[in-house]
């Protein structure tokens, strides 16, 4: 009597994740550090208008914030797909352990068209797509996550739509642009298992001071600047900036910890 083995040979181990490294350019070592002054710049400069009237000053300030992000993803990170980050790099395509070896002459041939295609014309595109998937999902999920944690549930519905918008452009567009919607990447994100870098540490230093921001919101002070979602946003933009600079420096590499 003769047996079937059902379901084939068992798939391959998923290598590790890998810390993401900015581009190793003089324009990516330098935007780099430019990029969280920006930023803090931009929020410093609209903030009266943000305490004066929230919708409108939010709404003001979403733009030149995607703007900021699409310039720091292309010129500093690498997009996804080209073999870096989140245990890439190690299969047939990259010419690593078990890949498949190619002549010298085709080898050359491949290095000279990935470096064309991976110019800064070539990460805009994915950079754009990064912002539209960050507005059309990551956008929404944080709202409701915002509305769970206590925002107001029956009014300023559009405060807290744009204080989403906000937090997942500063934390999800960099992630999105690196990781793509690799299935397995997002569920290490939600799970606190990639290993911390700068844009995981961005995405976890925007969340907790988010977090933290809503603080003094309860507080009996009767100041304007107390008010739905003023201080959310601000530890948002506050926490991204402090996060992206310790994941790229002294927390580098190493994993969530409770």
């Amino acid at each position: 009597m003769s047996t079937t083995v059902i379901g084939g040979a068992p798939p391959k181990p998923r290598p590790p994740p890998t810390p993401i490294s900015h581009l190793p350019t003089d324009s990516a070592r330098l935007y780099t550090h430019i990029h969280p002054l920006l930023l803090l710049s931009l929020y410093t400069y609209q903030f009266p208008s943000i305490v004066a009237d929230p919708v409108a000053g939010l709404a003001a300030t979403l733009v030149p914030l995607a703007a900021l992000q699409i310039a720091y993803v292309a010129v500093c990170l690498p997009p996804t797909g080209n073999g870096t980050g989140s245990g890439a790099g190690n299969g047939p395509a990259s010419g690593g352990a078990g890949g498949e070896k190619r002549k010298i002459g085709e080898k050359k041939k491949a290095n000279g068209s990935a470096g064309k295609s991976d110019g800064i014309g070539g990460r805009i595109i994915p950079a754009v797509l990064s912002v539209l998937l960050s507005l059309l999902v990551a956008a929404p999920l944080l709202t409701a996550a915002l509305v769970l944690f206590g925002a107001p549930i029956t009014t300023h519905h559009a405060h807290t739509l744009l204080c989403g918008a906000h937090i997942a452009f500063l934390a999800a567009i960099p992630l999105v642009y690196v990781h793509g919607v690799d299935g397995a990447a997002w569920r290490d994100a939600v799970a606190l298992l990639l290993p911390v870098d700068e844009v995981y540490g961005g995405l976890l230093g925007a969340v907790c001071g988010a977090w933290l921001g809503a603080v003094p919101i309860p507080l009996d002070w009767d100041r304007e600047w107390q008010k739905w979602p003023v201080t959310i946003v601000t530890g948002a933009y506050i926490g991204y900036v402090f996060g992206r600079l310790l994941g790229g420096t002294m927390l580098k590499g190493k994993k969530v910890m409770f």
